[in-house]
């Protein structure tokens, strides 16, 4: 290894300021000696604060400047210190001075790192952090409960009470909520923020574009984060705040390697190139799918050449998989041979515990994703696998192509990440962000208020909506409405239709109230009344989320694996069953909710179906066992915790902060000792008291 050669070929290309391609170098230099376990030469120390690369700097073989550089940069993160690199201290500092500003930066900058600082240098009494899933929303609330829980009240439950310092953290749609009760926001955070472009996520832009409007008017500051980012045309959201574009600093480098060119369209050479690359079982793979389809192959593919692992995590998963899901679950069969699935559908504590089992040198050696891996959460590895250019039914763009190859490598784990192409890459682009309002959201804003971000003729639109809805439901109602963010629905077109029908037609509305029955055979012809006002976006046919809704209403009375096969028989899969419970806890409860407020106003006041649209929000679950499933615990568990008589799921006042208090009361112990509770579950248990647990001292890999 010629140390001395190399730092030459760092500093002449220093000295002509193309820092990325020395940064690069720098990083497979230290690749090298970390695998040779050589301690840092002082002048490998100085090629690393050249570069602005100042928590790679080795102290044992450090000078006194290199030494002083290392302090000078080290910051509170919440708990423990921790030296940030140049351009993160840049970032933090600029937030310190009190400035907006929205980043662009490569995956492995450590965006997210300086929420924390801030919060531990500056002590501000609301934060909120809008997040675009679940599991990402599950990982932040973990990181920043353990490190400032003491002081702060972590929210990402709706409905939970406020303290006297908060942190809210959920996706967009929860953000509504709390509208009425955040006077002030000391600083607003949008994780990945280019998710309010119609062109990158046109089913949910409308919901965070009108979660940033509503949230910006209280922020005394903001916070933008996203990845790959070029350029940010002028937009109202980000008007008055910085653009700073750092994707040149990178932190890991990316090899970058092309087997489909050797193999071409041969799927028989790509499927034994895969296996190729996953089979030794030494390094960690995420492996790119692009669609579900995509995943089964790759499913078949493993099961068919992969032999099954005896490992002490993934035996005793794939077991507890077959007891609380399905016997002939092909994830079992998967879990088996070390490899997991990520998806945005599946049960939030499947998903949580497969990141954590990834990250086990006995756990899964790979993963298999969709999308859901690069927008969900914070996971690296140090082979990423590209084995289908596509996302969902389009081709890949180059945006979303260097987000999923930004998921290889990781500060001080791996160095270098390997990137296999199994599929011919998109065409290379710098990424110009537009945001602009959806043109069915507009009857959510104010000709008035928000005039300045408007053009004529969406003003015209904005009156003209005001009009029609209050010759309906009255000037005050609709004011009311609005003032309130009563209406979840950002579709002003939709919630137009359905005041009309309500006028037009209010008999076709008498069984409205049958929703409020016990008895779910009584639900059908309201349920389709309300899909067929709204046809689109469902993925599915009406009937099947209709039969799904009747079915879990018996989520609490009947075992899971019970459900999951009566649904079988009526042609619902399991997979099928994971996307429609979230469709009908989110979109369907979210429509029949506006749809109960127009009800009471237009058509019967007496008649409220609240209730109902809070139990189907919740899976038909108690309110506590559904959001700590977002905690990690899963229901099956919840029930067995409920029989033991240690919490009384089924009390009306038994929140999620009630739930957590008795968890803390009662102590890990007194869980564990739970007759019914099987080795897997105990496992689970840890693992939930890890994320609920200030300290370190609690860790789930007890087991």
């Amino acid at each position: 290894m010629e140390i001395f050669e190399t730092c030459q070929e760092i500093n002449g290309l220093l000295s002509i300021q193309n820092e990325l391609a020395a940064r690069n170098l720098l990083i497979q230099l230290l690749a090298d000696l970390d695998r040779a376990k050589t301690p840092y030469p002082q002048l490998v120390n100085q090629m690393i604060r050249a570069t602005g690369l100042f928590p790679y700097l080795q102290l044992e073989s450090a000078s006194w400047d290199q030494k002083y550089v290392h302090h000078a940069f080290e910051v509170d993160v919440g708990r423990r210190l921790a030296t940030l690199h140049r351009e993160q201290s840049s970032v933090l500092a600029r937030l310190l001075n009190g400035r907006s500003i929205a980043v662009s930066a490569p995956t492995s900058f450590g965006k997210s790192f300086i929420i924390d600082a801030f919060i531990a240098a500056k002590h501000p009494d609301t934060v909120v952090i809008i997040v675009p899933t679940i599991a990402l929303m599950d990982e932040t609330r973990r990181r920043l409960f353990k490190k400032f829980s003491e002081h702060y009240t972590i929210i990402t439950a709706p409905d939970t009470r406020l303290g006297p310092k908060n942190i809210l953290i959920f996706p967009q749609e929860r953000a509504f909520g709390y509208l009425a009760s955040l006077k002030t926001i000391d600083l607003l955070v949008v994780d990945e923020f280019y998710k309010a472009s119609q062109e990158h996520d046109p089913e949910r832009a409308s919901s965070l574009v009108k979660a940033i409007l509503k949230l910006s008017k209280k922020a005394s500051q903001r916070y933008y984060l996203a990845p790959n980012i070029k350029k940010l045309n002028d937009n109202a959201f980000t008007r008055d705040m910085e653009f700073v574009e750092l994707l040149d600093f990178n932190t890991v480098y990316l090899n970058i390697q092309e087997p489909y060119k050797e193999f071409g369209g041969d799927a028989a050479k790509k499927g034994a190139k895969l296996i190729e690359l996953i089979s030794p079982g030494d390094e960690k793979s995420l492996i790119y799918a692009g669609t579900y389809t995509e995943i089964r192959k790759i499913a078949d593919l493993v099961i068919k050449n992969l032999p099954t692992v005896d490992r002490i995590y993934t035996s005793a998963f794939a077991k507890w998989l077959r007891e609380n899901y399905e016997k002939d679950w092909l994830l079992a069969d998967l879990v088996e041979r070390a490899v997991g699935v990520h998806n945005g559908s599946m049960h939030r504590c499947l998903s949580q515990l497969q990141i954590r089992l990834f990250e086990y040198e006995d756990g899964f050696d790979s993963i298999v994703s969709t999308s859901s891996i690069i927008e969900g959460v914070n996971t690296s590895a140090q082979n990423v696998i590209v084995w289908r250019s596509k996302l969902g039914r389009t081709n890949l763009k180059d945006f979303t192509y260097k987000n999923i190859i930004g998921r290889g490598g990781r500060m001080f784990k791996y160095f270098v990440g390997n990137i296999f192409l199994l599929d011919a890459p998109p065409k290379s682009e710098d990424a110009q962000l537009e945001i602009s309002f959806p043109d069915n959201m507009l009857g959510t804003l104010d000709e008035d208020g928000d005039a300045d971000q408007l053009t004529d003729r969406q003003i015209e639109r904005i009156v003209e909506y005001r009009t029609q809805m209050s010759d309906i439901i009255g000037e005050e109602q609709f004011a009311r409405l609005k003032r309130e963010s009563v209406l979840q629905d950002s579709d002003a077109d939709f919630l137009l239709r359905l005041a009309k029908d309500m006028r037009d037609a209010p008999e076709d509305w008498k069984g409205f109230g049958y929703l409020n029955s016990s008895n779910p055979a009584q639900w059908d012809s309201m349920l389709y009344k309300v899909l067929k006002l709204k046809p689109g976006g469902w993925d599915t046919t009406w009937s099947n989320v209709v039969n799904v809704t009747k079915e879990i209403a018996h989520n609490w009375r009947d075992d899971l694996s019970q459900i999951i096969s009566t649904l079988r028989q009526n042609g619902i899969s399991i997979e099928d069953f994971f996307k429609l419970e979230r469709t009908v806890t989110f979109k369907l409860s979210a429509l029949l909710g506006d749809t109960n407020e127009l009800h009471k106003i237009i058509v019967n006041p007496a008649v409220d179906i609240s209730g109902f649209v809070g139990r189907m929000s919740r899976a038909f679950l108690p309110s506590a066992v559904y959001h700590l499933e977002e905690y990690g615990l899963p229901r099956m568990i919840s029930k067995k915790i409920h029989a033991a008589g240690l919490i009384n799921f089924e009390d009306p006042d038994m929140d999620l902060l009630r739930a957590l208090d008795r968890f803390k009361f009662l102590g890990i112990n007194a869980v564990l000792a739970i007759k019914s509770l099987g080795p897997f579950d105990r496992y689970v248990v840890r693992f939930f008291f890890d994320g609920i647990t200030p300290d370190e001292s609690q860790t789930p890999d007890d087991a």
